[in-house]
Order: structure tokens, then C-alpha cells, then sequence
């Protein structure tokens, strides 16, 4: 019982030590909002210098909780459904920790071993200011990463244009019929020139989401989120303060074994930057995440039918990130040299609700550490514009002991045993390489990407030694167990397009090749799967599996085509479009890699006046037949559906907006949804998760 005491989240030293230096700020601080800037609906603008996409979410109210519903509408981008509040983005055909995702610019390390809070599920979507999604791969300076970026700026007010303390507000208040689930938040606060403060906060709650045909059980959700910003801008620079607590109570995941009970989670992060007229710039920042979670496997489902099979895991991690930046020259000719660091420490521990003799700790004192250094130049080469980028990483990380309780059978002490007495430190170097180019010929800038990315293996991928369905958010109904001896994923990228526009229409679609060396998949354990013959399969066989997977190094590619467009017809009526289409194979074997979005069509028609707008929306999926048979995983039909939405501005600063979502109430189930594990639902066991049923969302929204 002494190691599940353990596990209780309390703040550590280092955390006292980060949080009070935002006292002395905070006793001196008051702001003021920034104008607030309502945009007609998700507006995707592309930047071809900074290769970069802005997501503003005005418009957007039906997507999902998560943001991750916002990015999935980017070209390349899908959403991984995992749960209300679980939502994960693919990208390129990648998703997990290959895609680089912040919050307000922080790195951390999330809680969940099976990714129930993917690092999206801490950007509500009453809160989020904008997302910038880096096109194709990451800059080097953000760190290392295998596909593109991600980060999710939140609500904050901005420096005044004067020495007068004016307050201000940014406030949005949503329904949604389909799951009956309500959302609030924004921020509120004072600002002048010289000193910004507010308080930021929301709360969301939903039940069951509805589909033609029934209700999907165990899919509601609660999320609270409340915090402060501050920031002080001086001749020598701005130096900023967030502190954010987080608190997800009982949410379903039908895609898990288990649901979510709680996510406790505290943010704070302190940063400092120099003015941007400065010919030498300094940014640095030093971050904190602490993240206490527990699910369990009766609580909001029907629990299993033998009471020993009752599971409550409980997880604990914490991350301390740090960074700085020296920059010379202007923002468009410069170079700029610097430094990073992430130390994170993980636990997880399954226990049984009722025995506190049972216990064992699956992922037992993980300790990762990452130190790098990275360079970059921005300029031109005959007239041809240039970023480029090196940067190199130690990487450690270490287990502790595993522990099982009295009550556990011999098979898992006897894995435990074995796990404990081999090598449980692993350590190595990376490089990193990026040259991103482009020309600018009037409306026509043809653009070229060149990289070389890696990604080292995770906790669970490396030190699962106990065959469980903790893979990192796979959901698909396997067991895994990770391997010690695993290698990092190295990515060799060549992609090229363009970005064209001309009077009122516009183009930006993009060819990629990625080919991946020790891409980390779900292979067999053994050369005999189905037979068990060793202590893993035996175990996994009596949890149910008899062929469970272990992650191994394979060999991988993944090519496609994305690409968004548009046209004015008129003064008031536009088209937009995105399109997507990505493939993803072993090298190794004949085999297709999991999970891999469809090709996927997005047309939308809006009509614009002066005060309100009008679109129709539609989306069209093809089926997927590539499918991975290592994972067992399932092909899927191809489906289409129609959403409508619209907005008025009532005057200014106040906004409403309306729609329907499946207008016509298609029944469909999209390739990225997981298997219901279930009981007594609408869906049956083993079945594809369907998508949401026809529902109507309202949204009104107030700044100043």
C-alpha cells in the first residue's frame, strides 16, 4: 500500500520554486485585454515564409472539445477520437509523440500511459486564442519531433497603445444537442503599455453522444480549467507569467479498457523576451507540468463480470522544460543559436480497488532527460529564400524497480523479476536536419523541403514489460509489451509544392516522401503467435489476447498529396476546399502501416454579408482497404456528410453563431475511431466506434 501512498500528487520543491517567482509579478502587475478580433469561422491562412498555418477557432463550435477537432480540418490533418476529451491529432499520417505539440509554447510530458490526455486535452476549446500548425515538419528550435508542429496558444489579454488601465474581455458561452454538453470560458483582465494581467478559466460538461441508431455509453465528459497570466514589458523586454490548473473529472473512453476518474494537472511557465527591434535577441523560458491521473474499469461502465478482474490504475508525471535563444539580425535575414532541456519522471500502478495486497507497478520510477543544442540561419541564395536548421540531443532514460503486491499471481511476479534484473537505462545522441527553401515570383512561390528527423522510443514502448493495452492511444484491442533494445525512428523528408494566388482564387497543395528507418510498430511477440509458449503470452491469453504485440524497429514509408484551395464567385459567395490523401507501408513486409487516415475531401460554400454569413459544408471520406493485418486491423466504407453553419454579428464584440452538424444524419464510422470495449451500449463490443448523429450547436460570444 506504501507505493500506491506514493503516487499522490503533491507539489515538489522544484514546482514552489517556479510558481513563487510569479509573486513579486503578480503584486505589481494589471492589464488589460487585447483587441479583441472576431473572425467569421476556422479561418486557415498560410504564411509561405514561416511555412506555418493559423487556425483561429471562431466558427468552429461543433468540433470537438479538444482543439484537436480544430487542426483536423487542416490539410494533411485528422482526428483520432479517442474519447470526449481524448482527441489526438494525426498528421501526414503520423500521431502520438512523432507529432510535436505544445501548449503557449510548453513542452511536457503527458500522464496517461494509453494517452487519455494527448497534449491537446489541455487546450480546451473555450480557450484557445489560435493554433499554428508548422507545414511538413517542425523548425529545429522547437525541438526534436518526426512530423509536423503544433502549438495552441490560449486566451490572454495583450499590452494597451497607452499608460491607461482599460479593462477588457473575451468571453464564449456553447451547447451542443448531439451529447447535451455545455461549455463557458474566457479570460478577463487589465492591461496598459506597460503592465497586462487576467484570470482565465472554463468549464465543460457533456453526457452521451447520440448516433443513428442509439447512444454510445460511456462517452460523456467533465473539464474545469482556471488560472492567471500576467506580463511586464520594459526597454530591456517582456517577461511573461502563466500559471494554469487543470482538473478533468469522470470522463468515458470506449475505446479503453479503462476510463478516465481524474486528471489533475498545474502548469506554470515564466518567460522573457527581448524587444523585436533589437539587432541581438534573447527568449528563454523555464516550464513546469505536473500531472496526477487515475481510471478505472467500473466506475462509468459496466464493470467486469468476476470482481477480481476490477482494475483502478493510478499515474503520476511531472516535467521541468527550459529554453534559450540567442538571435541576430532581422526576422527575415538572421541566425540564431541555442539550448533546451526536458526532465521528466513517470510512475504507473495497477491496482484492484478492493485488495490492497494487489498491485503492480507496470511502468515503475521512469526517468527521461533530454539536453540539446540547436542552430539556425534564415536568408537567401540568389534570390531563393532559406531556413536552416541543425541541432543535436542527448537523451536519457532509466526504470526503476518493478513491484508486485502479495496478491499477484506468480506469472506477472515472475515477469517482474526478469524485468528488474536486466539493463534498465538506455541512453544515445540525435541529429536533426532541416533546410526548408522557397522563391517568391509574384502570386507563384514554388516552395522545397528537405529533412532529417528522429524520434526516440517512449516509456511504454521501451519498459512495458507487463502485457496490458497501454500502447500510447493505438485502441486497437491488443496487448503490448515494450523492448529495451529498441533504436530511435530516423525520418529522411523530401516534400515540394507551391502556394499560388490570384484575384480571388487560391492554391497551396503539397507532394511528400517519407522514408522511415526503426519505425516502431506492433509486431507478433514471437515466431509463433497464437501458441503460448512463453510467461507474456500465457499472462496476455488469460487477460484475454492470446496473440498480444511487442513494439519492434521496422522499416517504413509514407507518401501523399494534401492541399487546400479556394474561389470567389461573387462579392459574397466563396469556395473553399481541402483535400488529403496519405499512404503508409512497411518496407520490411508487405504490410500497411495502422491507422492511417483515408483520403478525405472537405467543400464548403459560404455566403457573406455585411453582418453575417452562411455556409454549407461537405465532406466526403473514401474507404480504406490498406489496413495493417499485424495490428488485426479492420478495413472501412467510404461515407459523406453535410453540415451547415452560420453566424451574426449582433454588434460589435457581440457574435452568435449556429449550425447543424450531419444534417442529414448519415450513419458512418470514420477509419481513425477505436473498437468499443464497452459493455451495454449502443455499439457492440468489438465494433467500430460510429460518428456522432445529427446534432445542433449554438454559440454566443462577447469582447471588448
Amino acid at each position: 500500500m506504501a507505493a500506491i501512498e506514493n503516487l499522490n500528487m503533491t507539489f515538489s520543491p522544484r514546482a514552489f520554486a517556479l510558481l513563487s517567482l510569479g509573486a513579486p509579478l503578480l503584486a505589481a502587475v494589471s492589464a488589460q485585454a487585447q483587441e479583441a478580433s472576431l473572425v467569421d469561422e476556422i479561418v486557415v491562412t498560410g504564411v509561405p515564409v514561416q511555412a506555418t498555418n493559423i487556425i483561429l477557432p471562431e466558427g468552429a463550435a461543433a468540433a470537438a472539445p479538444d482543439s484537436a477537432g480544430l487542426v483536423a480540418r487542416l490539410p494533411g490533418a485528422a482526428l483520432i477520437d479517442n474519447g470526449g476529451v481524448s482527441g489526438q491529432v494525426q498528421y501526414r499520417g503520423l500521431f502520438g509523440d512523432r507529432v510535436l505539440v505544445r501548449i503557449n509554447d510548453q513542452r511536457f510530458h503527458t500522464g496517461g500511459p494509453n494517452s487519455m490526455d494527448p497534449p491537446l486535452h489541455y487546450a480546451p476549446t473555450p480557450l484557445v486564442q489560435s493554433i499554428s500548425v508548422d507545414r511538413g515538419i517542425s523548425p529545429v528550435r522547437n525541438g526534436p519531433g518526426l512530423a509536423g508542429g503544433v502549438n495552441a496558444q490560449l486566451k490572454q489579454v495583450g499590452f494597451g497603445s497607452n499608460a491607461a488601465l482599460v479593462p477588457r474581455y473575451d468571453l464564449g458561452l456553447t451547447y451542443r444537442s448531439v451529447d447535451d454538453s455545455h461549455g463557458v470560458g474566457g479570460v478577463v483582465g487589465i492591461a496598459n503599455d506597460r503592465f497586462r494581467a487576467n484570470l482565465l478559466g472554463s468549464r465543460e460538461e457533456g453526457g452521451d453522444t447520440r448516433f443513428p441508431g442509439g447512444v454510445i455509453r460511456d462517452s460523456g465528459f467533465r473539464r474545469d480549467v482556471y488560472g492567471l497570466a500576467a506580463g511586464w514589458r520594459s526597454g530591456v523586454g517582456d517577461l511573461a507569467l502563466d500559471l494554469r490548473r487543470q482538473e478533468t473529472g469522470a470522463s468515458g473512453n470506449p475505446p479503453f479498457a479503462l476510463d478516465i476518474l481524474w486528471f489533475d494537472t498545474d502548469f506554470a511557465r515564466v518567460a522573457f523576451s527581448s524587444p523585436a527591434k533589437d539587432r541581438v535577441r534573447v527568449e528563454a523560458s523555464l516550464g513546469y507540468a505536473a500531472i496526477d491521473h487515475g481510471m478505472d474499469n467500473y466506475s462509468l461502465r459496466p464493470g467486469p463480470a468476476q470482481a477480481a478482474m476490477r482494475r483502478l490504475s493510478l499515474a503520476t508525471s511531472e516535467t521541468l522544460s527550459g529554453d534559450v535563444r540567442l538571435i541576430t539580425g532581422a526576422a527575415d535575414r538572421s541566425f540564431s543559436v541555442g539550448a533546451d532541456f526536458e526532465q521528466a519522471d513517470r510512475n504507473v500502478l495497477i491496482t484492484h480497488p478492493d485488495n490492497r495486497n494487489f498491485f503492480i507497478g507496470s511502468l515503475p520510477d521512469i526517468d527521461l532527460s533530454r539536453v540539446g543544442a540547436f542552430v539556425e540561419w534564415r536568408g537567401a541564395v540568389r534570390g531563393v529564400e532559406a531556413e536552416l536548421g541543425l541541432r543535436v540531443d542527448r537523451h536519457d532514460i532509466s526504470a526503476g524497480q518493478a513491484l508486485t503486491g502479495p496478491a499477484v499471481p506468480v506469472g506477472p511476479t515472475g515477469l517482474a523479476a526478469a524485468f528488474n534484473a536486466g539493463d534498465r537505462d538506455w541512453n544515445d545522441e540525435t541529429v536533426d536536419v532541416a533546410a526548408r527553401f522557397w522563391r517568391e515570383l509574384g502570386a507563384f512561390t514554388p516552395r522545397v523541403t528537405l529533412a532529417r528527423k528522429t524520434r526516440t522510443p517512449n516509456a511504454v514502448e521501451r519498459f512495458s514489460w507487463m502485457p496490458t493495452e497501454a500502447s500510447g492511444g493505438l485502441a486497437d484491442g491488443n496487448t503490448y509489451v515494450g523492448s529495451r533494445d529498441l533504436r530511435g525512428e530516423t525520418a529522411w523528408i523530401v516534400e515540394g509544392g507551391f502556394d499560388w494566388r490570384s484575384g480571388g482564387a487560391y492554391a497551396r497543395p503539397t507532394a511528400y516522401f517519407r522514408r522511415v528507418d526503426d519505425y516502431i510498430h506492433g509486431v507478433p511477440f514471437d515466431d509463433t503467435p497464437g501458441v503460448a509458449d512463453t510467461p507474456v503470452e500465457m499472462i496476455s491469453a488469460m487477460n484475454g489476447d492470446p496473440t498480444p504485440l511487442r513494439f519492434a524497429n521496422v522499416d517504413a514509408e509514407l507518401y501523399g498529396f494534401d492541399m487546400d484551395f479556394g474561389l470567389r464567385l461573387t462579392d459574397q459567395l466563396r469556395l473553399d476546399g481541402v483535400a488529403t490523401y496519405v499512404r503508409g507501408r512497411r518496407r520490411d513486409i508487405r504490410d500497411a502501416l495502422y491507422r492511417i487516415t483515408p483520403p478525405t475531401l472537405r467543400l464548403a460554400a459560404t455566403w457573406e454579408q455585411a453582418d453575417w454569413s452562411l455556409s454549407a459544408e461537405a465532406v466526403g471520406t473514401a474507404k480504406q482497404s490498406r489496413v495493417s493485418v499485424s495490428n488485426d486491423e479492420q478495413p472501412s466504407g467510404g461515407y459523406g456528410v453535410v453540415n451547415i453553419r452560420g453566424d451574426w454579428h449582433v454588434r460589435p464584440g457581440v457574435r452568435f453563431e449556429a449550425g447543424i452538424e450531419n444534417l442529414l444524419d448519415r450513419a458512418y464510422r470514420n477509419h481513425l475511431a477505436g473498437r468499443n470495449r464497452v459493455m451495454q451500449s449502443g455499439v457492440a463490443v468489438g465494433e467500430r466506434m460510429p460518428g456522432a448523429g445529427r446534432g445542433g450547436f449554438i454559440a454566443l460570444k462577447v469582447a471588448y
